[in-house]
């Protein structure tokens, strides 16, 4: 039998733009999702220390500021926000999946859109930096790297996860799948304006993210959750206070929602759009077995002798240093996957995707 578990989807607000704060609030949050009976809780996008919305509303001339208090407020994937969170999911023995702006130890403006999943002995899992900065966040955040694409096997399942926008990656989905994901976290912010209301066509952000987690869900035959950010008053009232000609904006850009979605596509459990707290969901992973029959896109429903794909995961570096220790013939070998030579001349293909480990950024 496959693990059944109580999942949380955390719809919460950060303390805006306050790192150290916002690492207390999520303590304590994963404290009250714990003793709910969660196992898997789930963070908003960059929940640590808050979604940049300001990069959609004023032009970058206008917004140094909160560039470089975003820099200040950002974390290290090994500092000690993070070492709290990880010694908490230690402590309750509870996974968790958390966004954070993170900020790169050689660069003091370097930021990465990050996702950790944090595992119940407090290991991080997968570290896994967004692929592409989406429209306006590209003036925050910098390209991640294929490292994070994976999915890391746990109490509750194999779990992977994107984020945002990359959930409309086809490529980076397929990824995921094709490592036996079961199930599938996608974070988000807690709105997307993508034009002035009165001009109508405002990106539906609710709709879409549906769309896109049951689409996902569907194709993979996954359990789906949704976490989104929530806009509290502090957020609000320190945005508008900066500049009191784009209330309407904030007011009339929809609020994003945080939702449960099983393998058929279909939403379940808690949902909560308008209001901050936790949703909850029991998920049965056995319920993704029978949709195999119908599709298995990483199984007998593709043809892998036409379509090859493969992903790079390997953690792109600035330099590589010559006088740095060198791996081993040993090492070298084992980060190379082997071929079976007597399955290529009978043209059989033992793999869905090859995972490229060995290249260095500059090689």
């Amino acid at each position: 039998m496959l693990p059944r578990f109580k999942a949380a989807a955390v719809h919460a607000a950060p303390v805006f733009l306050d790192s150290r704060a916002t690492t207390e609030k999520a303590i304590a949050i994963i404290r009250e999702a714990a003793r709910a009976g969660a196992e898997l809780i789930a963070f908003p996008e960059t929940y640590i220390p808050a979604f940049p919305v300001w990069a959609a509303l004023w032009p970058p001339i206008d917004n140094h500021d909160l560039f470089v208090r975003m820099a200040e407020q950002s974390v290290l994937a090994d500092g000690p926000e993070v070492a709290q969170l990880c010694a908490e999911a230690r402590a309750l023995g509870v996974t968790v999946s958390i966004g954070i702006s993170e900020r790169s130890a050689v660069s003091v403006g370097g930021l990465w859109n990050s996702n950790l999943l944090i595992g119940e002995t407090g290991e991080i899992l997968v570290h896994h930096r967004k692929l592409v900065p989406t429209f306006y966040e590209k003036l925050v955040w910098s390209s991640g790297d294929g490292a994070g694409l994976k999915v890391a096997e746990t109490r509750q399942g194999r779990i992977g996860g994107l984020i945002c926008g990359e959930n409309t990656n086809p490529l980076a989905r397929f990824a995921l799948m094709a490592q036996g994901e079961q199930v599938h976290i996608s974070s988000w912010p807690p709105m997307w304006p993508t034009r002035r209301p009165a001009g109508g066509g405002n990106f539906d952000n609710v709709a879409a993210n549906r769309i896109r987690a049951s689409a996902h869900c569907f194709e993979a035959k996954v359990f789906g959750i949704v976490t989104a950010g929530y806009m509290d008053e502090a957020m609000r009232a320190f945005l508008i206070e900066r500049d009191r000609s784009i209330a309407d904006v904030i007011d009339q850009t929809p609020r994003a929602a945080s939702f449960f979605v099983d393998p058929t596509g279909n939403v379940f459990g808690d949902a909560l759009q308008d209001q901050e707290g936790i949703a909850y969901a029991e998920i049965d992973l056995n319920r993704c077995v029978e949709p195999k029959q119908f599709h298995d896109v990483v199984g007998y429903y593709n043809r892998f002798d036409i379509f090859d794909v493969t992903v790079d995961r390997s953690r792109l570096t600035p330099a590589r240093f010559r006088d740095e220790e060198q791996p081993t013939a040993e090492a070298q070998d084992e980060a190379i996957p082997s071929v079976d030579a007597d399955a290529v001349s009978n043209g059989e293909r033992r793999d869905v995707t090859r995972f490229n480990r060995s290249r260095t950024f500059g090689a």
